[in-house]
């Protein structure tokens, strides 16, 4: 599937609509963050962006809308995402891209709708969309020479380390950890020893 043209300008412009306008600046930053990832780790860079700038098209939809979007993908909905719909973005625009844009490439639409938690088995589009989520350059936290020295690291280890640090940050603030991340940890740090 090409990347570039037609579906990104549709993509593009549903998210310009969809999504407020600070969402949007982000999207692109996450886009931006994930092509220059690509190049470093061996993916697609334009799928890195096609997919970055997709990942948040329902995070502005209504609860009701979400919810309706993500029951469709057969996942269960846990007790965290009934409690906070918002959580389920990521699912829905899988959904989304899949029933709406024709998008059928499964790293994108893995990479899309577990950007929140992460996921079992994650391929390496999904790595670099939840990390590139976290340290676009509008994170206060993501320096220049804080993504240098993480991107100087392996992929699942980049990873791990963006994953960790969004863990710290959500128990520092008391918010409860799904499930999911920590599977995903696990995952991360088979791979991380190499």
């Amino acid at each position: 599937m090409n990347f570039t043209g037609d579906i990104l300008d549709k993509v593009r412009e549903f998210a310009k609509a969809a999504e407020k306008p600070e969402r949007y600046e982000h999207s692109v930053r996450v886009a931006e963050t994930a092509r220059q990832m690509c190049v470093i780790y061996g993916e697609d860079p334009d799928k890195g962006y096609f997919t970055g700038l997709a990942h948040d098209i329902c995070k502005d939809l209504d609860d009701e809308t979400q919810i309706s979007l993500a029951r469709q993908d057969g996942l269960e909905i846990t007790e965290l995402e009934r409690r906070k719909p918002f959580l389920l973005h990521g699912r829905a625009a899988a959904i989304k891209l899949q029933k709406d844009f024709g998008v059928n490439d499964a790293d994108v639409i893995q990479a899309v709708a577990h950007h929140t938690f992460g996921c079992k088995d994650p391929c390496t589009l999904s790595k670099i969309i939840f990390a590139a989520d976290k340290i676009e350059p509008g994170r206060p936290q993501s320096t220049e020479e804080y993504r240098k020295e993480l991107f100087s690291k392996p992929l699942d280890q980049m990873t791990l380390a963006v994953l960790q640090g969004h863990i710290d940050f959500l128990l520092s603030r008391g918010k409860e950890i799904a499930p999911i991340s920590y599977i995903f940890k696990d995952c991360l740090m088979g791979g991380a020893g190499q």
